[in-house]
């Protein structure tokens, strides 16, 4: 087993809780796990990517060579398209469709989305409404990585175990809404059967 992921998006939004919740439930599966350099999370709102590697055998680079990475995560549409020289011809991309216009010459949506929409493994999902709809406005991470769970090698209850562990600390309703999130994404997902 080996899955090389490439987590972005902007400052702010999560994208540290995901690759946790990734890698808690990878070392409790005994996986190999390297993670590189977060960069911009001194800056919220700047941009920030990060390489998660997995593997059932020892991983001995932190960094994902272009055109390698199995799915791109991202929190925000141009971030995801920014890495694409990354992705495998056959990765995914799990993206949330909801812009983060944190510059003054964002690119037209349109163009962001017809881009996405030329790529054959996407899945765009609205994190943020879906968050807002059902009450769990902080969650939309977890909306995401539900989302791209079968693409990550790592089964549901596992993440939802990390969940537990990481968010346990502030108190049961953060925890639910959390596991509540998880399950919304892993419904509007990635279907890699």
């Amino acid at each position: 087993m080996k899955t090389d992921i490439i987590l972005c998006g902007v400052g702010g939004q999560g994208i540290l809780s995901i690759a946790t919740i990734i890698g808690e439930a990878a070392m409790n599966e005994n996986l190999y796990i390297k993670q590189a350099e977060v960069h911009g999370m001194s800056q919220r709102g700047g941009d920030v990517q990060s390489n998660l590697r997995i593997s059932s055998d020892p991983i001995y680079s932190d960094l994902i060579p272009k055109g390698s990475a199995d799915v791109i995560i991202s929190m925000e549409p141009m971030e995801a398209l920014r890495y694409l020289a990354y992705l495998k011809s056959d990765g995914w991309i799990i993206t949330s469709s909801t812009p983060f216009k944190n510059i003054d010459n964002y690119p037209d949506e349109a163009r962001l989305n017809a881009a996405l929409g030329r790529l054959p493994r996407v899945v765009s999902i609205d994190i943020e409404s879906m968050a807002r709809d059902n009450a769990i406005p902080r969650s939309g991470n977890m909306i995401l990585l539900g989302a791209a769970q079968s693409t990550i090698g790592i089964e549901y209850g596992k993440l939802e175990e990390a969940i537990r562990r990481v968010f346990a600390r502030k108190g049961e309703k953060v925890v639910a809404d959390n596991l509540k999130a998880l399950k919304l994404g892993k419904e509007n997902g990635a279907d890699t059967d």
